[in-house]
């Protein structure tokens, strides 16, 4: 069966070999046929040209000015290098110059009785006195001029112009090319001698269509022939190759072929055990791979459930955290129940920072939407790394895109950065070059990277680098599953290249990952690169945080958070109106919008998420602003967001502190 294939394959590969030099020849011959029909059309063109002058008397015909004159012309022409007038005795009547007059009847068709729009082309002659370069002569008839009767018109080019480009077109040593007449005499030729009578034959056969085709001419080697016409000058050209050195690599590759169906075979029996013993690796492989699917499956429903358990237990932490600062705000300080209630919010705290945590792997925290300088960021988190920098480590920074902005939390881009230094400086317990470098790259076209797919964009390229170990490819696998690490329980938790991957996917960004075992590793962040103007920092002789009366709308699905928040606008200065439904809350936007100076509203709600009702009331409310709350809000909350017209992206449970500052600065 291998040896079947192998045969049936190579005599594909040997067809395909001779298709594809068929075609080439194919195409050579005509290139070189254009290219004799047009040297031969422009000195047929100046030819007549000529003609009409002398018919008009513009061109003498006697002396040293009739030599002078044809010069000229000839120069002018195409490929001619020189004209003689010649009357029907073959007297030369003018010439351009002392070259001797081919003999006349050598040309075909005959010149006596050629017709006025005819032309004929002679036998190819040699100039004694300028060597053995042969040329060959066109002539066009000629009406009586004074003095002559019967009068034609000759202009004569080097043979081997015809070639043209040929050998430059074509360099291998055994090509061949051959320009007969139409009676079969040789005008030019390329490694050739006379053409034999094999070769004249098939050239005669030619009729109106090219023909292309393997022969053996006169029992030498099988040829691949092309052969073409000129029929206006009554010309074929035929070129050829010897098959043999057409098919010579087709022939090396058929010998290896052989060598290695006889090395194959000679291997067989210890092939067969081979191939058994990797089929039983490959069941166990796809064992492995189908546990890997249903942990990666299991993980999935994890983050979806861990999000959705987020928000609710957000709203639990909301009231929790809000009502607890208002029943701060009425105990007596020092009294046991100002401590009690401080201990509350002190754990509602830990657990918001837990839920955090799990957000961050269901890739849905996003607590801030505002554009920052991402170098800034880099910046902050170096100058904490060299203060703890162990001994041995060397950082290098190479931050060469100033004023590279980002959309989305800073907070979350800090993290991000910390935790991939962080495991680089680990890597290296003995020490090595830690290097962090950001530049701006163009992405014209999709790439696949090692961990994500990479649109085409404008981003900020993070490369984090270190010289540990490397990974090794089944690590490399796991590499940002939560929990999955290749410390020790005292060492590493695996959580943070999880929280890395999320960052990344929340700013719609991807990640590669570059790594030789024993030569370290390359870890590329690409963040799309935001071109809108960074939002100016707030200074202490900002307006304060309390209100003076405005009217704000407030959105949630939950009666008690609606409570809650109105609870605290009221505190705040400002007069809160609340609904529970995002459809009613939108229809009192559209019958009053001036009514409201601002709208805060959760993100997760039956009838109209908050970013769907911005998207709603920016049509007759393009300036309103709007807070939208969120315990979770799913992949890419940022983003959203700000493409609704969302002014700030809050994260849940809400303190009030933090919603007096952002609503006094939105309003101002």
């Amino acid at each position: 069966m291998l040896a079947a294939t192998a045969s049936l394959a190579l005599w594909h590969l040997r067809r395909d070999a001779v298709e594809s030099q068929k075609r080439e020849l194919g195409l050579l011959s005509l290139a070189l046929t254009d290219a004799i029909e047009r040297g031969l059309g422009g000195a047929e063109e100046g030819l007549h040209d000529l003609r009409g002058e002398l018919r008009q008397g513009g061109v003498p015909l006697k002396g040293d000015d009739a030599m002078q004159a044809l010069r000229v012309r000839a120069r002018l022409m195409p490929l001619v290098q020189t004209v003689w007038l010649v009357d029907r005795g073959g007297q030369v009547i003018a010439a351009s110059d002392a070259t001797p007059l081919p003999d006349l009847r050598s040309f075909a068709p005959s010149l006596d009785g050629l017709p006025a729009d005819a032309v004929s082309m002679s036998r190819p002659f040699v100039d004694p006195q300028q060597g053995k370069e042969p040329l060959i002569a066109l002539a066009v008839p000629l009406q009586d001029i004074p003095g002559h009767s019967g009068v034609w018109l000759l202009g004569a080019m080097p043979a081997k112009s015809l070639l043209g480009a040929f050998r430059a077109a074509l360099s291998a040593a055994d090509a061949r090319v051959l320009v007969l007449r139409a009676d079969g005499a040789r005008l030019s030729g390329e490694n050739v001698g006379e053409p034999t009578h094999d070769e004249a034959s098939v050239a005669r056969r030619l009729a109106h269509r090219p023909v292309i085709e393997v022969r053996r001419f006169q029992n030498g080697p099988e040829s691949l022939v092309a052969v073409r016409s000129v029929p206006r000058f009554g010309v074929k050209v035929l070129v050829s190759r010897e098959l043999g050195a057409a098919l010579l690599s087709w022939r090396e590759a058929a010998e290896g072929a052989v060598i290695a169906l006889a090395l194959l075979l000679a291997v067989m029996a210890a092939a067969v055990q081979l191939v058994l013993r990797a089929n039983r690796k490959r069941s166990e492989a796809q064992r492995s791979l189908d546990a890997q699917l249903i942990r990666a499956s299991r993980l999935e429903s994890l983050g979806t459930l861990a999000g959705g358990v987020a928000h609710d237990f957000n709203n639990v932490l909301a009231g929790i955290i809000g009502f607890g600062e208002m029943a701060q705000d009425g105990a007596t300080p020092g009294t046991p129940q100002a401590r009690h209630l401080d201990k509350v919010l002190k754990a509602a705290q830990r657990g918001k920072a837990l839920v955090e945590r799990i957000l961050a792997f269901s890739k849905g925290g996003a607590r801030a939407s505002t554009v920052f300088e991402l170098e800034s960021v880099i910046e902050e988190v170096l100058a904490l790394l060299s203060a703890s920098l162990r001994p041995g480590v060397v950082l290098e920074r190479i931050l060469e895109a100033p004023a590279g902005h980002l959309r989305g939390d800073p907070t979350q881009a800090f993290e991000a950065v910390m935790n991939l230094c962080t495991n680089a400086m680990q890597a290296m317990p003995q020490g090595g070059m830690l290097s962090v470098q950001l530049r701006r790259e163009h992405v014209g076209s999709a790439r696949v990277l090692s961990h994500s797919a990479l649109a085409a964009g404008d981003y900020l390229a993070l490369a984090v680098s270190d010289q540990g170990g490397g990974i090794t490819p089944g690590v490399m696998e796991h590499l940002f599953e939560p929990f999955f690490t290749t410390r020790g329980a005292q060492s590493g938790t695996g959580l943070g290249l999880a929280v890395v991957h999320g960052v990344v996917a929340e700013f719609g960004g991807a990640i590669d990952v570059r790594s030789t075992p024993g030569h370290g590793a390359r870890f590329t962040l690409y963040f799309p690169e935001c071109f809108d103007t960074a939002a100016a920092p707030q200074s202490a002789s900002d307006a304060g945080p309390f209100g003076a009366g405005q009217t704000v709308l407030v959105v949630d699905d939950e009666p008690t958070l609606v409570g809650l928040v109105e609870e605290l606008l009221q505190g705040l200065g400002y007069a809160p109106v609340g609904f529970t439904s995002s459809a009613d809350a939108l229809q009192a936007l559209r019958d009053n919008p001036a009514r409201y100076a601002a709208v805060i509203t959760d993100e997760v709600m039956p009838s109209l998420s908050g970013t769907q009702l911005t998207e709603a009331l920016r049509a007759f409310a393009p300036n309103l602003p709007v807070l939208l709350l969120t315990g979770y809000g799913g992949a890419q909350l940022a983003q959203r967001a700000a493409a609704a017209g969302v002014s700030r992206v809050l994260s849940k449970p809400l303190q009030r502190g933090e919603l007096a500052r952002v609503l006094a600065d939105v309003l101002r």
